[in-house]
């Protein structure tokens, strides 16, 4: 099938090759054709093509779908209850030490069964698609042991594909140590070593390897060691790096050639430079340093300014983040982050697209790229940040209408 996507006001793409920059393309129309961008010019032109469907943007503007790079989407229980410690004083740490935090989902999760985390991964994914998010990221990491890790990787998979939605998937097995293993840590990490991301290679459930490397939760070493262990084995990897402290974990990311380097409230100069010259992209989570009532917030221009590539997400999860909107987490990171609007809107779609290694056919609108699109009630990109509740008028996934309002 054959769509026409015309009286569009303005064509709005991130650039592939410069950062941060959007681009005007020339035209009013947009051809799809086998779930991809066919060409982009004018109504006059495009129409012409036989056995094409024509639709109306309704003179709204065109940009790209976004891409959301860092998700913890798949959660049994809710952790409202953490929500309001945080209100009455309790810190983070303060209540990851009393056994809450991940250790509590990971409680959840195991005693949930499978249709009811895909019941609840489902729904959330349709919440954030309602928002614009066309591609997803999604880890495991609240499993934490063999099993549980496996199946939710599984589970994302499955998920995905009924909704014909396209997901990275990240095994982030080393997301803290379970309670099991509490006085036997080494033993947790030879178990992530030598049994989880073997098998999760070997089943081709792991796009790519993840880690909270933080003081309290995995040191420099033991995240050198792990990820070491994931990149032997072929699989790529990221960090959760400098957000509780400056631990280093965004020179470990620079030494190992990482993806992204996520979070990074925390990131000294010496971590900036490192990112920059190894070409890791600082991937910025505004969302949960709201969320978890911080003062810090990522140095975004420091980054921009050393010429770091940026990358904006939700950071979906149930206990610092429970956003499913990129429109929000891009008013966050021009309020608190001092993005322009031109610049969030390139971090949540190209540069999220760089992070998961789909920027060959994701994250823009170019001539043989996957036909996501968003139409939107506006007249100028900058009017998405400025109004955080926003929704497109119409989503397009792989040249598919999945909403109209």
């Amino acid at each position: 099938m054959q769509y026409l996507l015309e009286n569009i006001h303005r064509i709005y793409s991130p650039s592939v090759t410069h950062p941060h920059r959007i681009d005007l393309l020339a035209g009013d129309a947009l051809l799809m054709a086998e779930g991809r961008i066919a060409a982009i010019g004018t109504a006059g032109e495009l129409a012409r093509a036989p056995g094409i469907t024509r639709v109306s943007a309704e003179g709204g503007i065109v940009t790209p779908g976004f891409v959301d790079s860092h998700q913890h989407p798949l959660f049994g229980a809710h952790r409202h209850e953490e929500f309001e410690q945080r209100n009455q004083g309790s810190s983070y740490r303060e209540i990851a030490a009393a056994g809450g935090g991940i250790r509590a989902s990971v409680r959840s999760l195991r005693t949930a069964t499978s249709e009811q985390l895909k019941t609840g991964l489902r729904k959330r994914w349709r919440e954030c698609l309602d928002c614009g998010t066309t591609t997803f990221e999604g880890k495991s990491g609240y499993g934490l042991n063999l099993e549980q890790e496996l199946r939710s990787l599984r589970l994302l998979g499955e998920v995905a594909a009924e909704e014909g939605f396209t997901v990275v998937r990240t095994l982030l097995a080393a997301h803290d140590v379970p309670d099991e293993y509490r006085e036997r840590r080494e033993d947790y990490i030879s178990l992530i070593i030598e049994e989880i991301l073997p098998a999760a290679r070997q089943e081709g459930l792991a796009d790519c390897t993840d880690i909270f490397c933080e003081e309290g939760v995995f040191s420099v070493e033991e995240s050198r060691r792990i990820l070491t262990a994931s990149l032997d084995l072929g699989i790529p990897v990221r960090l959760h790096a400098d957000q509780l402290s400056a631990s280093g974990g965004a020179r470990l990311a620079a030494e190992l050639g990482a993806l992204s380097a996520d979070h990074l409230e925390q990131i000294d100069s010496a971590g900036i430079e490192a990112l920059q010259k190894a070409g890791v992209i600082a991937l910025l989570l505004p969302g949960s340093t709201c969320f978890l009532r911080m003062q810090q917030y990522a140095p975004a221009r420091e980054l921009i300014a050393a010429g770091c590539v940026t990358a904006l997400a939700t950071n979906l999860n149930p206990g610092s983040g429970m956003f499913v909107s990129l429109p929000l987490i891009m008013h966050l990171a021009c309020l608190q982050l001092q993005l322009t609007s031109s610049e969030a809107l390139w971090a949540a779609t190209m540069g999220g697209a760089r992070v998961l290694q789909l920027a060959d056919r994701k994250g823009a609108l170019t001539v043989g790229y996957d036909a996501d699109l968003l139409v939107w009630d506006v007249r100028e990109p900058a009017e998405i940040p400025y109004q955080p509740n926003i929704r497109p008028q119409q989503v397009w996934l792989s040249g598919r209408q999945v909403i109209r309002r």
